[in-house]
């Protein structure tokens, strides 16, 4: 179990951006969030909200190819108080120091066997406010054991020292609410595949450059994701992250009319 780095991953994750850790936490612990994970996804919980959506599609076919639910834990409140996340918060403070803000951001994000298709290449602050500058790290908890033929992540090494890059909505649809990021050809030579096992977790920084394959297994990839950051500064100039609105998605549509 581990809840404090060596300063030899430390000095690995401020060089390169990216960490994988073996165990986040307990079997048991594991076991129920599968149960409480897959109750979430499967009662499609958040839908109507916009918190539950097709991160790859368009919402409109009855098999989601990438569905994400954000904020779980405002469904169920015990997802609060879990040895992940308590484990998570101890290595944010040992990478970030101790104005790191309490968790921010969450969410669970799932590749059906078979069926679930490839999470481009991208920035996750591609998402976020453009006026501001952001030291993030994210924690994505395997549930199962993530490979590469499961769809485990791939990094590409010190890309968290880039600023945002141009990116665009999934096969140029604003209809999706995915992102990929412009040239993504640039980046596959330099990709290093992160598999993790059931309990094990990835570490990232904000900016790094990330992609997951798409699940061709016949057993699930269910990962789940928690944020912690500093607090963030403003931009002098802001980014022009016309890619956002240019969005017309379902999932925006039913989050304004709820």
């Amino acid at each position: 179990m581990e809840n404090e780095l060596t300063q030899q991953q430390v000095n690995f994750f401020e060089q390169n951006g990216h960490l994988t850790l073996e165990a986040m936490t307990t079997p048991e612990e594991l076991e129920w969030l599968r149960r409480i994970y897959d109750s979430l996804l499967s009662k499609r919980v958040g839908w109507e909200q916009g918190h539950q959506f097709d991160l790859a599609g368009t919402d409109d076919e009855d098999q989601p190819k990438l569905p994400q639910i954000l904020g779980p834990s405002r469904y169920i409140p015990e997802l609060k108080d879990t040895l992940y996340r308590a484990n998570a918060k101890a290595i944010a403070y040992q990478l970030l120091g101790p104005n790191v803000q309490d968790q921010i951001g969450e969410h669970m994000i799932y590749k059906p066997s078979q069926i679930g298709v490839s999470t481009p290449w991208h920035q996750d602050q591609a998402y976020h406010n453009p006026t501001q500058f952001f030291r993030n790290i994210n924690f994505w908890l395997s549930l199962d054991d993530a490979t590469v033929d499961s769809g485990c992540l791939q990094f590409v090494p010190g890309s968290h020292k880039l600023d945002v890059l141009p990116h665009h909505s999934i096969n140029h649809d604003p209809r999706i609410h995915g992102l990929e990021v412009d040239e993504p050809e640039c980046w596959v030579d330099q990709a290093v595949a992160c598999p993790v096992p059931a309990g094990g977790a990835t570490l990232h920084a904000s900016y790094i450059l990330h992609y997951a394959g798409p699940n061709v297994t016949d057993q699930p990839r269910r990962a789940y994701t928690l944020v912690f950051r500093m607090p963030p500064t403003p931009r002098d100039i802001p980014i022009d992250n016309y890619w956002e609105r240019q969005k017309q998605t379902a999932r925006a549509e039913r989050s304004e009319s709820g």
